[in-house]
């Protein structure tokens, strides 16, 4: 499919009303609604692109935006509904593979529990589907391996309760999910419970570590190896009882040696992520050299992105007087 130049200034319309707009009651694959980071997106340390998706009608605009200067580096219309996943309850998202070739999308919840859940696996350069993943059940996006070829999915296990779950990997080469959940080969009888709190990634993209509530017990993080499919679970047990968990943040220190829980600008725990030794911060962070990794602020994020690719679009239907070429996911052509 070629997409006319009359299209643009719909689509332009329609991003504008986006960015004001408020934010439609659904789910980026999480299972509380309201939790959406596709306008947002996801910033790659690769090729200083963040891809970002809007919902225009019954197509998703996903597009590709320099994240210095703002230009509008690659955009595809696709036919249905995706966006980027969101990974945890702070806005952080996931989705792009760590050598910023592979891009997973996932189709929004409207409710919990969904009897079928949809993914597309995109190639992050000319945005061009490579596989649609259809599972029966009710999944979320959790991670992805550095080169793409296993996507890491949270199967919710109980139609009325989304803390319990099991973690699954998908072969994105063989198109099949394998049925033995990941687990601590430490505690392999343990059943994880909780809600993602906040999510860091190691500066390589292997490691995804997710702070969980533990829904009643003690917090904990998950540290998912992508690359080998294996986990371990850090049990948090010297957080007091009366913490509110939802200011708790997850990084990861300047040297790469510690995950650093925060409470607003406080140092709460430090994790050592070569022993996962779990300590008590010291008073002052300047022995820690600072922390990074931590969750921009969305909205101011998320405006930019969207203004541009509204802008970027604007720019190539000027230059462009024949014909956009913005092809639909061929998936899709039937």
């Amino acid at each position: 499919m070629r997409c006319n130049i009359r299209f643009a200034p719909v689509l332009v319309a329609a991003l504008v009303v986006s960015v004001v707009a408020p934010a439609v009651a659904y789910a980026d694959g999480l299972p509380v609604l309201g939790i959406d980071v596709g306008n947002t997106g996801f910033a790659s340390s690769s090729d200083a692109a963040r891809y970002v998706t809007i919902p225009i009608g019954r197509r998703t605009i996903v597009g590709r935006v320099a994240q210095q200067g703002g230009q509008l580096l690659a955009w595809r219309s696709l036919r249905g509904s995706f966006t980027i996943p969101a990974v945890a309850y702070d806005g952080s998202a996931g989705g792009l593979s760590a050598d910023g070739k592979t891009l997973v999308l996932i189709e929004p919840r409207t409710s919990f529990p969904r009897t079928a859940t949809k993914l597309l696996v995109l190639g992050s350069d000319g945005l061009k589907a490579r596989r649609v993943v259809k599972l029966q059940g009710d999944f979320s996006f959790d991670a992805v391996s550095p080169d793409g070829s296993w996507v890491y999915l949270i199967h919710y296990v109980s139609p009325s309760d989304p803390t319990r779950y099991v973690v699954q990997a998908y072969d994105v080469r063989r198109g099949r999910l394998l049925t033995k959940p990941i687990i601590d080969p430490n505690a392999p009888d343990e059943k994880m419970r909780g809600n993602p709190l906040s999510r860091t990634m190691s500066a390589d993209g292997r490691w995804a570590y997710t702070l969980y509530d533990g829904a009643g017990a003690a917090p904990f993080v998950h540290a998912l190896d992508t690359a080998t499919r294996s986990a371990h679970c850090i049990d948090l047990d010297e957080i007091a009882s009366a913490t509110d968990l939802s200011q708790l943040r997850l990084g990861i220190d300047r040297d790469g040696k510690h995950l650093v829980v925060r409470r607003s600008a406080s140092s709460v725990l430090l994790i050592d992520l070569r022993t996962l030794h779990v300590a008590r911060a010291p008073a002052s962070e300047a022995a820690l050299g600072g922390t990074r990794q931590f969750p921009p602020p969305l909205l101011a994020v998320g405006g930019a992105a969207l203004v541009a690719v509204a802008a970027g679009i604007i720019w190539t239907h000027r230059r462009q007087r024949r014909t956009l070429t913005p092809n639909v996911d061929p998936q899709s052509e039937n």
